[in-house]
């Protein structure tokens, strides 16, 4: 192995080579103690009887012997911690190999036997504790000096006692660069109560947090529990926070996948955290039957959904991606995120407003897309109550501009992304991706191609997101503004949702409207008062009421749809509303005729703002 340049590094690893070379030595010492101890006990303790065995022999063999068994079941490369259960497995392989190693060459000498068959076996018998006892030794005189300079160290209570919590208690005592250190354990489980890890004890449930943060002088909680959920950490942030104890968390489950825990896993809450983790298992396989190699396009590329949409696209080989967006400076953005480079010189970045029906026509007939993922749309609740033909010309007609391009070039795979809004809708928005749905099963019954929509909710770090203005709100010294102390919504981070829409692309019936599970809603005002608690001074929460067509808790489905599971265990299927074009198709002269209410243009109603044509809710 040539040289690092990394002199800590190499220290490190001689260090451990003289350390595997000592325990090799001290096994193989231990054999001779074992089988000294063995033969005297056979002979009575009688010397003069030993000597007429040939007993060194015999123990140069079982150190040899020891020393082979041990480097082929690992014992002296590195593969496991002293003490720990995994090598005792290994290191009774290795001396049970050894003892029937030395009883058949015991037995097979001729004349005198090197030692009597008893005394072997007793040797061998010895040898493992012998063995087992040097290495815990090793183990609790190495804890005891680590202990000895961790006492400056942040004192932290563990909550949880399982396996993570065991792994973080272990990471914290074993790294030398560790900043904790653990001082006692609670955990709801009471058949653990008096369960003790590396010297740390559990000390009771949750309702003793308070007197064990006072009595251990802690300064932070550690949540070490992977599968933990948003009311777990939310609830352990409230008990918490009044007594003035930092909150950290392991990573999720699925995070910890492949490695072990490490210090540096331990991290304060995210948005996930707070607002659940969803452990989404994806058949990429099936996801990527039907993109790779093919030509896919994305509207609304430059989007929170659209430009993770087109990361996770690329990575699964398509002959082409094409980004369309109507937003320069997102689509620079998205093609540095993807190319690392971002020169907006090539094919792939196409700007374009969807709106533009002659334009999305002539692009789709020109690059012929296999697949198209319809990500573009307007999506702020208020300001499309206040405006809501720019809702109606976004989501209704370049929807419609977008499903007869690619009716007419092909398409054999569409995703209309919708959201939960769209089930028995109250507002613009709402109402305006519902004639979405209905106009995409429509064009699929025409098209022979398979086009669904997908509905969910809000999504974490979304442009706009509910967290992001609660953090510019108190960066800005409060107050955080929430409409109602009751009202949640369904939340899903982008990553996730972007993994079961191109799930639902896959496995979605023609027409259908795919809705993905959400996990339970969350309290908008729990998730305020738990940012503005970690806030550096006091910030208050004040309540706005509800606007204009906003839910006090959205849903899912709608009242008429029934339900019907997908071939996935978070999507499930309902019918789409039914929607013609006819009532909201574009002149020639770019203006559209109000079938539902009147029989002049949108623009020129003269019903009050909020109007907007509304579809059927069958």
């Amino acid at each position: 192995m040539g040289h690092t340049g990394n002199p800590w590094a190499e220290d490190r690893r001689a260090l451990s080579r003289r350390r595997r070379f000592q325990q090799a030595a001290f096994d193989g010492g231990a054999w001779a103690v074992a089988l000294y101890a063995a033969a005297l006990l056979r002979l009575d303790f009688d010397l003069s009887r030993l000597a007429s065995f040939r007993i060194e022999w015999l123990i140069v063999l079982a150190a040899t012997l020891q020393i082979a068994a041990g480097y082929m079941y690992g014992l002296y490369r590195g593969r496991y911690m002293f003490g720990s259960f995994e090598e005792v497995i290994a290191l009774g392989r290795s001396v049970a190999l050894v003892g029937a190693v030395l009883l058949g060459v015991d037995l097979l000498l001729p004349g005198q036997r090197a030692m009597p068959v008893s005394a072997v076996l007793g040797g061998a018998l010895l040898a493992f504790p012998t063995t087992g006892a040097i290495r815990f030794g090793r183990r609790l005189t190495s804890e005891h000096r680590q202990r000895a300079t961790i006492q400056e160290r942040t004192r932290v209570l563990v909550f949880g006692a399982g396996v993570g919590g065991r792994r973080a208690i272990r990471a914290m005592f074993d790294d030398p660069h560790s900043p904790f250190r653990p001082v006692a354990i609670i955990d709801d489980d009471r058949d653990l109560a008096n369960l003790e890890i590396r010297g740390v004890q559990v000390v009771g449930d949750h309702r003793v947090l308070a007197a064990a943060a006072a009595v251990y002088s802690a300064e932070v909680l550690l949540i070490a529990v992977p599968s933990a959920d948003a009311a777990l950490i939310g609830r352990m942030i409230d008990l918490a926070t009044p007594l003035g104890l930092k909150v950290r968390v392991l990573p999720s489950a699925r995070e910890l996948v492949g490695h072990d825990v490490q210090v540096s896993d331990i991290r304060e809450p995210t948005d996930a955290d707070l607002l659940g983790r969803h452990q989404v298992d994806t058949d990429l396989a099936t996801v990527a039957q039907y993109v790779s190699g093919r030509v896919v396009a994305v509207t609304g590329a430059g989007g929170s959904i659209g430009s993770e949409l087109c990361r996770q696209l690329s990575r699964l080989k398509p002959a082409e991606l094409i980004m369309i967006d109507r937003d320069e400076s997102a689509l620079h953005a998205v093609q540095l995120s993807i190319a690392g480079r971002a020169l907006l010189d090539s094919q792939d970045t196409v700007l374009l407003d969807i709106r533009d029906r002659v334009r999305v026509a002539e692009l789709f007939r020109r690059r012929r897309p296999d697949v198209v993922f319809h990500a573009a749309a307007l999506k702020h609740l208020p300001l499309l109550e206040s405006q809501p033909i720019e809702a109606f010309k976004t989501n209704v007609w370049g929807t419609l501009s977008v499903l007869e391009a690619a009716a007419d070039a092909g398409v054999r795979e569409l995703v209309n992304i919708s959201t939960d809004k769209a089930a028995n809708p109250s507002s613009v928005l709402g109402y305006s991706k519902r004639v979405a749905e209905g106009l995409t099963a429509h064009v699929a019954r025409r098209s022979g191609g398979r086009y669904v929509s997908v509905r969910f909710g809000n999504v974490l770090g979304s442009r706009g997101s509910v967290l992001t203005t609660f953090r510019a709100q108190i960066d800005a010294g409060g107050p955080v503004t929430v409409t109602h102390p009751d009202i949640s919504r369904y939340f899903m981070t982008v990553e996730e949702a972007v993994q079961l829409v191109m799930q639902a692309g896959a496995i979605g019936e023609s027409g259908e409207v795919l809705v993905l599970d959400m996990g339970e809603p969350v309290r908008i005002a729990d998730v305020a008062r738990r940012l503005a608690s970690r806030a550096q001074r006091h910030v208050t929460i004040e309540y706005t009421g509800l606007r204009a067509g906003e839910k006090l808790h959205e849903e899912l489905f709608g009242d008429s749809e029934i339900e019907r599971r997908a071939a996935h265990p978070m999507i499930q299927g309902v019918e789409a509303p039914r929607s013609t074009p006819s009532g909201y198709a574009m002149s020639t002269r770019g203006r559209s005729t109000c079938a539902t209410c009147c029989a002049t243009s949108v623009s020129g109603c003269g019903r009050p703002t909020s109007h907007v044509p509304r579809p059927p809710t069958t």
